[in-house]
C-alpha cells in the first residue's frame, strides 16, 4: 500500500490540461449509468414488489442478500478475466446476462422464481460494474483520476438515486411487473454501450496519459514491435505524447511493473504477489484493499436507503416517498460537479469527514421524521434528510474507489476494482439481510439507528486504514 508512482513525474511533463470527455468516457458513463439504474431500481423495487404480491420484509431481505451474495462471489471471476480477456468481454457478456435476469420475471409471475431472477441479476451486475469500472480507470488521465472517477461516480450515484424512484413508480403502478420493464430497459442501454466500447482495439486513440495506452506502449516496446508505433503516434498526438513518453523513460519503465505479453500481470512486483498462492491474492489487489475496507464499512447505511427508505416512507405516510431519491440525485449531482475542485487536492480524511457528516444528519433526519405526524412537516424532514444522504453519498463512494485505484499497479486495475466492488457486495449482502429481519422485528426506528452507527464506525476505521498521505489533514506536496 506504497504512494503512487509516477503520478508527479506525468504532472511536470503534461503541457496543461489534458481532455478528460472522450467518446469513449461518454460511453462508459452511459454503461454505468444503465447498469445501476436497473440494479438499483431493483433494490429498491423488489421489496415493494414483495410486499405486493403478499410476501414479507425478511423476504425482501433475502433475495436482496441473494443479489449481493452472488455479485461477491462473481467477483473472484470478473476481476481476472477482465484483467485478462479485456474488459469489453466481460462488460457485454455481463450486461447480456443482466438482460436475461431482469426480464424474466415479466414471463414467470408471482415470488417463486424471483430467486433465481435475482441470481442472474447478480452475476450481470457484478460482471458489467467490474468491467466498467476498470475501463474508466483505463480512459482516465492519471493526473485527472480523482476528477475522472468523481465523474464517473456521478453516473452511479444519479442511478443509485434516480433508479430507486423511477423503480418505486413503476412498482405503485397496475400491475407491479412493470418495474421489470423499466429496468430491462436500462439493462439493454447498458448493453448497447458496451457493445460499441472498443477503445483495447486501438489505445493510441486514449489521451496520452491514460493508463491503458500507458502499458500498451510499454508492452510495444518490451515486444520489440513498437518503434514505428510509437514514432506515428507522436506524430498524431504532437507535443504532449511525446513528453508524456519522455517522462516515463526518465522514470525507467521496468519489467515489474509492466504486464506480461498476453496482457496479465506480472508474476512478481513491490506487492510479493508471488509469494501469495491463495484465490484472493489472485483474484483481487491487495493494494485496493483501503478503499474497500471502508466502502464495506459504509455500505451497511446506504443499503438502508436504498432498499427500504422507500417502504419506510409508505408506512410513514409520506405524500412522495420516491421523492426522497430525487432530492438526494439533486444534491449528488452538484456535489459530484463541485467536487473535481477538491478530489484529487485534498486529503481523503477530510473529503470523508464531510461526507459522515452529511451522512450522520441524513439518519437522524430518517429517525426523527418516525416521531413526526403526518402531514406536511413529516414530508419537509423526510426530503431534507434525502439532501444530506445525497451529500454522504456523493462524496464516499468517488473517493473510496479513487483510493482503491490510486495505490494498486496499473496492471492489476480489474482486480483492484473486482476488490472495491466486492467490499460494496459483502456490505449490502449482510446488511440487507441484517435491516429486513430488524425491521419486522424491533421496527424501522432501530434499524435507523443502526445504520447511522455504520457511519461513524467508518469514520473511526478511516483514520487508521486509509493510506497515510489521505490521513494527513494537510495535503503534503
Amino acid at each position: 500500500m506504497g504512494e503512487p508512482r509516477r503520478d508527479d513525474a506525468r504532472r511536470e511533463h503534461a503541457p496543461g490540461p489534458v481532455r478528460l470527455w472522450t467518446p469513449v468516457f461518454l460511453l462508459i458513463l452511459t454503461v454505468c449509468l444503465g447498469t445501476f439504474l436497473a440494479g438499483q431500481g431493483l433494490n429498491a423495487g423488489t421489496s415493494v414488489y414483495v410486499e405486493r404480491l403478499g410476501g414479507t420484509a425478511t423476504y425482501a431481505g433475502i433475495l436482496a442478500t441473494v443479489f449481493s451474495v452472488t455479485a461477491a462471489a462473481v467477483r473472484f471471476v470478473a476481476g481476472p478475466l477482465v484483467d485478462r480477456r479485456g474488459r469489453r468481454v466481460v462488460m457485454t457478456v455481463g450486461a447480456a446476462v443482466m438482460v436475461v435476469g431482469t426480464a424474466g420475471p415479466l414471463f414467470s409471475g408471482g415470488l417463486g422464481l424471483l430467486v433465481l431472477w435475482r441470481l442472474l441479476q447478480g452475476v450481470g451486475f457484478s460482471c458489467v460494474t467490474t468491467a466498467v469500472a476498470t475501463a474508466a480507470a483505463d480512459v482516465v488521465p492519471r493526473e485527472r483520476l480523482g476528477e475522472g472517477i468523481g465523474h464517473f461516480g456521478l453516473g452511479q450515484a444519479v442511478a443509485m438515486s434516480v433508479g430507486p424512484a423511477v423503480a418505486l413508480a413503476l412498482v405503485a403502478s397496475d400491475p407491479a411487473s412493470n418495474l421489470f420493464i423499466g429496468v430491462t430497459a436500462a439493462a439493454v442501454l447498458a448493453l448497447a454501450c458496451a457493445l460499441l466500447c472498443r477503445y483495447e482495439r486501438d489505445p493510441r486513440k486514449l489521451p496520452a496519459t491514460c493508463s491503458y495506452r500507458v502499458r500498451w506502449e510499454r508492452e510495444q516496446m518490451r515486444a520489440g514491435q513498437g518503434e514505428a508505433a510509437l514514432e506515428q503516434a507522436e506524430q498524431e498526438d504532437g507535443d504532449a505524447a511525446r513528453q508524456e513518453r519522455a517522462a516515463l523513460a526518465a522514470e525507467g519503465a521496468s519489467a515489474d511493473d509492466a504486464p506480461s505479453d498476453d496482457g496479465t500481470a506480472p508474476a512478481e512486483g513491490a506487492s510479493g504477489r508471488r509469494g501469495l498462492r491463495g484465490a484472493f491474492a489472485r483474484s483481487f489487489e491487495p493494494a485496493a484493499l483501503p478503499g474497500a475496507a471502508i466502502a464495506f464499512l459504509t455500505v451497511p447505511a446506504f443499503s438502508f436507503g436504498i432498499f427500504f427508505v422507500g417502504l419506510y416512507g409508505t408506512h410513514l405516510g409520506v405524500g412522495n416517498a420516491g421523492l426522497f431519491y430525487t432530492v438526494s440525485a439533486v444534491v449528488m449531482i452538484i456535489v459530484r460537479l463541485r467536487s473535481s475542485a477538491f478530489m484529487d487536492r485534498l486529503p481523503g480524511i477530510k473529503i470523508f469527514t464531510v461526507a459522515i457528516s452529511g451522512g450522520v444528519v441524513a439518519f437522524a433526519l430518517l429517525f426523527a421524521a418516525g416521531q413526526v405526524a403526518s402531514g406536511p412537516v413529516l414530508d419537509a424532514v423526510f426530503y431534507a434528510a434525502g439532501a444530506f444522504y445525497g451529500t454522504c453519498l456523493g462524496l464516499c463512494q468517488p473517493l473510496n474507489q479513487t483510493i482503491a485505484v490510486r495505490y494498486s499497479p496499473p496492471a492489476r486495475l480489474g482486480a483492484a476494482n473486482a476488490l472495491f466492488q466486492l467490499g460494496i457486495d459483502l456490505g449490502m449482502g449482510t446488511a440487507t439481510l441484517v435491516w429486513g429481519a430488524l425491521s419486522d422485528v424491533a421496527g424501522f426506528g432501530p434499524t435507523i439507528l443502526c445504520a447511522l452507527g455504520c457511519l461513524l464506525v467508518a469514520y473511526g476505521a478511516a483514520w487508521w486504514i486509509y493510506p497515510a498521505p489521505e490521513r494527513r489533514w494537510t495535503r503534503q506536496c
